[in-house]
């Protein structure tokens, strides 16, 4: 998601954890960072089997929690979180397949106001 755009969209009954709908989400490599949701093995085994590092948010209570490092990654994941904070946790239908399209929809208008201003920040370059 380098340039604010939603990549992938999944939606898990409220019964699953975060943890365990990542790896419907991963990328298949480079870095994903993630809350503190995410500290556990059931982030880290899908992740490293997509080839993936997981940068994830320690939780206070976990052994070797490195404040300096965690707040590099809260640097890092801030520019994104918009995408997050925009979205409604809510859901209006019953049923996965009904939510998931609802969000699939939500993210392909998100994308699309997201390439207008990205557009309009780098004009085209026309060759003379």
């Amino acid at each position: 998601m380098q340039s604010g755009m939603i990549n992938k969209v999944a939606v898990t009954a409220a019964n699953v954890i975060d943890s365990k709908g990542v790896n419907n989400v991963c990328p298949s490599q480079g870095a994903v960072y993630a809350d503190k949701g995410y500290c556990d093995k059931h982030a880290r085994i899908p992740a490293a089997n997509h080839g993936c590092h997981l940068a994830s948010i320690k939780k206070n209570n976990r052994i070797g929690k490195n404040k300096d490092l965690d707040k590099y990654y809260s640097s890092i994941r801030s520019p994104y979180e918009r995408v997050f904070s925009k979205s409604n946790h809510r859901v209006r239908y019953l049923g996965i397949a009904k939510n998931q399209f609802t969000e699939f929809m939500y993210a392909i208008g998100f994308n699309l106001k997201r390439w207008v201003v990205l557009a309009e920040e780098s004009p085209p370059k026309f060759a003379s």
